[in-house]
């Protein structure tokens, strides 16, 4: 198939509210596909490559862009994922520049359409709803067989590409294979933000509060003397944690699957930053040692097998039961209740033990893998900063025309000017962007054609979840999941937070003085 299609496909889905069309369009084009172009195409219009991680900075797309368009289509869907294949296994002295390279060159033979395309897919900026769940849906249209049997394929397979290459090559038949099994990772299920822990209960009613530990996501599969420990990507990182293994080792079920969280904890028991966890995941790893300096806890909040005994579709509730009398000690603290009051001293006791919130679960809900269902809702304090605008990028896609994502600065009183604390598109109606894009212009100093340096006059008030350690910023700092609230015409420059703010709001996540 050629790439245009699916390009033109996902086009043709942004364009339209429909959710009927948009699944008749997707369907359409899986009917087209040969056996081994589904699985890249599948990806591509589910949002992203089949590739992980491409190691495509921004400086690389940009330089990439340069190169003029083929002027006909002539790329096939194999073309693009083979080359992609080959960045993504890019390594060693000159990667860096090899990487842009192969991607100018793909760019090159792309059509416009193709290589507006190929830039929003590798940066995760499509925005087409195509996603999972539409996917699905799609395919279960385009084969015939019962949408629920291809969720259920795709939730205990963590592997969307294989089920729709089966289920279009092989029907029902090849979906049975598809089956919950001891060290074949499954997707895990994903929470909904929560505004507070009042509309929480008024959705969920009686519901299971936890804490919410700022953790590695786990999921620990046991058979007998067989341990083996995955990240939330599915990936299998049992070397780099011997401790949990022993510990789930010492547990006297022989057939277990666990979901939870592992940390690093301070002697008191508060968390370290987030940084620190994942410290004990890095590429190049001296195991002993840092299990030495940085010893992880696990948090175990699900049980989804044990003792040949799927728990899937078990209510939480039992789950929950099953789970901390098969691993005392190991649980997150949790509590049930259905009490406003109650809720909000179990939210305080783990803001107090340094977590960032609490998790509320319907106790009636099944284990819905992959998914980000209501059933789970994370609610947590956020933080608002407000800061100066240093500049902005052009978007792509939808955003093609708008100035999009902003370079944040706090003000910085001692030294003068404005310290960069990251950038976000997030949280931006079409009336915002619209105005910033005609705002920022006006103020603008300079431009690569990308990005747009503005004199810092305007001042945004963001949300934030934490700040994190970062070697790209000045003050080797960065805020974490900022998104914009509202621009502060009603203040100065001069009336933004201080570089000095934002430290102590490190330092209290740290459980430090200044």
């Amino acid at each position: 198939m050629k790439f245009s299609e699916v390009a033109s496909t996902s086009g043709r889905i942004a364009t339209t509210r429909s959710r009927t069309e948009k699944t008749a369009l997707v369907a359409g084009l899986l009917r087209r596909l040969e056996p081994e172009e589904v699985e890249a195409a599948v990806a591509f219009l589910s949002g992203g490559p089949r590739q992980a991680r491409l190691g495509l900075g921004g400086a690389g797309i940009r330089e990439a862009v340069r190169v003029p368009n083929a002027s006909t289509p002539t790329l096939t869907v194999l073309d693009v994922d083979e080359t992609l294949g080959k960045i993504a296994s890019v390594s060693g002295p000159g990667s860096a520049a090899e990487r842009p390279r192969l991607f100018a060159s793909l760019l090159q033979r792309a059509t416009g359409e193709e290589a507006d395309f190929l830039i929003r897919l590798v940066l995760g900026e499509l925005r087409q709803g195509a996603l999972a769940g539409l996917m699905e849906e799609a395919l279960a249209k385009a084969t015939e067989i019962p949408v629920s049997e291809i969720r259920r394929a795709t939730m205990v397979s963590g592997d969307p590409c294989g089920v729709a290459r089966a289920a279009l090559a092989e029907g029902r038949t090849g979906l049975s294979r598809f089956r919950l099994g001891l060290f074949r990772p499954l997707q895990p299920m994903l929470a909904q933000p929560g505004e507070d822990l009042e509309e929480a209960l008024e959705r969920l009613g009686e519901a299971a509060l936890e804490y919410k530990i700022d953790g590695a996501r786990v999921q620990v599969h046991k058979s007998g003397s067989d341990v083996r420990v995955y990240s939330r990507l599915l990936n299998d990182v049992t070397v780099a944690v011997p401790e949990i293994v022993e510990r789930v080792l010492s547990l006297p079920s022989r057939e277990m699957i666990l979901d939870g969280e592992v940390i690093a904890l301070r002697p008191d028991q508060r968390p370290l930053p987030f940084q620190q966890t994942m410290r004990r995941f890095g590429r190049k790893l001296d195991v002993e040692g840092l299990r030495s300096e940085i010893p992880l806890t696990p948090f175990f909040f699900d049980l989804i097998h044990l003792d040949g005994r799927d728990l899937i579709d078990a209510p939480a509730g039992e789950r929950f039961e099953a789970l901390s009398a098969s691993a005392p000690g190991m649980t997150v603290p949790r509590r049930l209740t259905s009490d406003a009051a109650e809720a909000e001293a179990f939210l305080e006791e783990s803001l107090a033990r340094g977590h960032e919130g609490v998790m509320a679960k319907a106790i009636g809900a099944p284990y819905e893998a992959g998914r980000r269902g209501f059933t789970w809702l994370k609610v947590k304090p956020a933080h608002t900063l407000d800061l100066v605008v240093l500049a902005a990028e052009w978007g792509h896609g939808r955003r093609t025309g708008k100035l999009s994502n902003i370079h944040l600065g706090a003000r910085d009183p001692v030294h003068g000017g404005f310290v960069m604390l990251g950038k976000t598109f997030k949280g931006m109606t079409d009336a915002m962007l619209d105005w910033q894009t005609t705002r920022f212009q006006e103020v603008a100093v300079a431009t690569d054609g990308y990005t747009v340096h503005l004199r810092p006059e305007i001042v945004v008030e963001v949300a934030f979840g934490d700040v994190q350690e970062s070697p790209h910023y000045p003050a080797g700092l960065a805020l974490r999941f900022a998104r914009v609230k509202r621009y502060r015409e009603d203040k100065t420059p001069a009336q933004a937070d201080t570089i000095e703010t934002v430290r102590s709001i490190r330092a209290r996540q740290l459980g430090e003085a200044l």
